[in-house]
């Protein structure tokens, strides 16, 4: 680990030892051992707890492993120590439960949180959008910056590096459908340099010191947000003057939204940018993450590659623009994409805020406690997915001969879009792009691997080099 890290890491946990040290003292005052049984494990040493070894792990590839042994060791409620944070580790269908449905936890700050908006109206707005029966009608719009980027970033090149590209392909689909930002518009180009520094530190350590990336991502996000706000007043007035409609982009869906009682705007600007911020972010690192993967696998798996090809080819003529009906053809395609989510779940897990004491498997989650969910531990369970370290699409196919593989999971086992009422509202909008994308690439190239195949989590999961591959571009038949 590098050294100014750790040293970042002990100078803001540093400043929570008080703290940390009235958490633990106000537990042993409140608790009787008859009314509150704080789930096993150890707080570690005082506020570096077992930071550092998760650390180790995540930038190891060894977080699973990690966690599994905390869960031999203590099973799957376990108390520790994070950041200087007394936490509660939770993992399982049951504690996936809990996140999803349980609203006595809260999520802990961070530099996107929303400022005083309900989450239940900003959410609904952001589904309003997001609903099927609006994002068919933005496939051509998605197809078209597909073909955009692979003519201008694939073709007629021996090699290309694919996660970058990929995070530049969903940071331009959503400029252009959520913002309305088509290829070209310099305010595109200053997002983008805002949004990647943003990115650089939403898991930086939060020190607000000069210098530092968490500095730096205040700064770019502040410039993201003006932006956005500036956007938000251009397209309130062109739907004033009808130059927009309310199908015009995610910014035009929202100021369009009205309430109830008398037809007044149901959210404010503040929240529109915030809105606009969180899909932006939320958008971003799983479609990239997934179409990464999905590259990197196929690289290795010819015949699930062969019959993609067929699957894509028999769909459409080359040139011709995909439709709504075209991507609910591509079966197989998406298949494989849920079983790279399945492998390679782009979030390891998240922290959220005790905001009651809770009661969980038995043991209670004091007021105030730290709360890690690791996603993962149920996507490699041999008791729900049959052979969890084999690469097996047709376990999510509903007509498979293979009893074993296309039984489904049970509820709250599957959790690459969230579950509940905090499933991702995103979810066929990640389909759409992931699909269209895959059928550009497997329709026209070939690849291979350029080096070792393995990849470390910061915290998403990165290839080694960003997966460099050589291409080769398929002869149209």
């Amino acid at each position: 680990m590098e050294f100014s890290l750790v040293v970042a890491l002990i100078a803001v946990a540093s400043s929570c030892v008080f703290v940390h040290f009235l958490a633990r003292g106000a537990t042993k005052k409140r608790r009787s051992p008859a009314a509150k049984k704080l789930p096993p494990g150890s707080l570690g040493l005082p506020v570096i707890g077992q930071s550092l070894g998760l650390l180790r792990a995540m930038r190891s590839n060894s977080g699973e492993r990690w966690v599994r042994r905390r869960i031999d060791r203590y099973g799957a409620v376990s108390k520790l120590s994070l950041f200087g944070k007394p936490t509660v580790l939770v993992a399982g269908a049951a504690a996936n439960r809990f996140v999803f449905f349980s609203a006595d936890t809260g999520r802990q700050e961070h530099i996107l949180d929303l400022v005083g908006a309900d989450h239940r109206r900003v959410r609904g707005a952001l589904s309003e959008f997001l609903r099927p029966e609006m994002l068919r009608m933005y496939v051509g719009r998605i197809d078209g910056e597909a073909r955009r980027h692979v003519a201008g970033c694939w073709s007629g090149r021996a090699a290309v590096t694919v996660m970058p590209l990929m995070k530049r392909l969903t940071f331009d689909i959503i400029a252009s459908l959520l913002f309305g930002l088509g290829p070209g518009a310099a305010a595109r180009d200053a997002l983008a340099g805002d949004f990647k520094r943003v990115m650089g530190g939403m898991w930086a350590v939060p020190v607000d010191l000069p210098f530092t990336a968490f500095r730096r991502s205040l700064r770019a996000a502040a410039r993201a947000r003006r932006l956005l706000a500036g956007i938000t007043r251009e397209r309130k007035a062109a739907l004033e003057r009808g130059a927009a409609t309310r199908s015009s982009d995610l910014i035009a869906c929202l100021l369009s939204l009205t309430d109830d009682r008398g037809g007044a705007p149901l959210l404010s600007e503040e929240e529109i940018v915030d809105t606009a911020m969180v899909a932006l972010v939320a958008g971003h690192d799983t479609s990239s993450i997934l179409m990464t993967f999905m590259v990197r696998h196929l690289a290795n798996d010819p015949d699930t590659l062969a019959a993609m090809h067929e699957e894509i080819a028999r769909s459409k003529r080359d040139g011709e623009a995909l439709t709504w009906e075209d991507l609910t053809r591509m079966k197989l395609t998406w298949r494989v994409a849920q079983e790279t989510l399945r492998m390679v779940l782009p979030i390891f897990g998240n922290f959220r805020r005790a905001l009651e004491d809770i009661e969980l498997d038995g043991y209670v989650i004091p007021k105030g406690w730290q709360v890690f969910w690791v996603a993962s531990v149920t996507h490699m369970d041999a008791a729900i997915f049959h052979d969890p370290d084999k690469f097996l699409p047709s376990r999510f196919d509903s007509q498979s001969s293979s009893p074993a593989t296309a039984k489904a999971a049970p509820p709250c086992s599957y959790v690459a879009f969230g579950g509940g009422p905090r499933i991702c509202p995103g979810i066929e909008f990640a389909r759409i792009e992931t699909l269209v994308m895959m059928h550009h690439l497997v329709r026209k190239f070939r690849w291979k691997l350029c080096c070792k195949d393995t990849f470390a989590r910061d915290p998403m999961p990165t290839p080694l080099h960003g997966l460099p591959i050589e291409i080769e571009q398929r002869i149209s038949p």
